[in-house]
């Protein structure tokens, strides 16, 4: 269970949480927290105060996956190959294991081809999916994804979907826009201004927001 108690972080401010396992939508307007959420979770940024515990233990001493929206800003090797092998490489782990498992996620997520391409030549999708091959590699625990399906047309978005719901992970965090993939998922946080409005199974959260002008009556629970 990831427990968040008494959490803040400039305007976020959540008392209490508690994510079980499973894929967990955040959703919410611009501005709400999402992003400062997800990183928290993932231990890029600490709390100013209060705490977020991955099954007792602070993120940064749990084995995370982190996909941003923007892949260009996390680039750090020109090759797809070097890109995806960097954080088991600083790890020094063994050359053979780390050739095995990048291209069993090569395989996997049906990115063989680009291999050997430069990072700069990628198209903003193909970006995507090798953060995402760079993200599992290292056989996260944890994986935490920041609106990463926002710039991706309908057919890369489901494909991301599968891949991510059979991903090795045992906790997905992931904050999106669309609604469908949020209704799909396990669960759902839903935060209005810096602060945590619902929690709760998908049905549940949107049965309380189907008459908002945010999440129209369309995206009501699916009956």
């Amino acid at each position: 269970m990831i427990a968040i108690d008494n959490l803040r972080y400039q305007s976020l401010l959540i008392k209490a949480l508690k994510i079980e396992q499973g894929v967990t939508s955040i959703i919410g307007k611009n501005g709400s927290g999402k992003t400062t959420l997800l990183k928290l979770c993932a231990g890029i940024l600490m709390p100013e105060s209060g705490s977020v515990l991955i099954d007792g233990k602070p993120p940064r001493e749990e084995e995370i996956g982190w996909v941003n929206e923007f892949p260009d800003r996390n680039i750090l090797f020109d090759t797809v190959y070097d890109e995806v092998a960097s954080s088991l490489r600083f790890r020094r782990i063994p050359c053979r294991e780390i050739d095995a498992r990048i291209w069993t996620w090569f395989e996997t997520i049906g990115i063989t081809t680009l291999a050997t391409r430069s990072m700069h030549e990628l198209s903003g999708g193909e970006k995507v999916l090798v953060s995402l091959a760079a993200a599992l590699v290292r056989n996260p625990r944890v994986l935490v994804l920041d609106e990463y399906d926002s710039h991706l047309d309908a057919d890369l978005a489901a494909k991301m979907d599968r891949i991510i719901r059979f991903s090795p992970a045992i906790y997905v965090l992931r904050c999106t826009q669309n609604m469908e993939t949020a209704a799909s998922d396990n669960a759902v946080i839903f935060l209005d201004g810096g602060r945590l409005e619902y929690a709760g199974s998908p049905d549940h959260i949107f049965l309380r927001l189907s008459n908002t002008p945010f999440y129209p009556f369309s995206w009501r629970c699916r009956t």
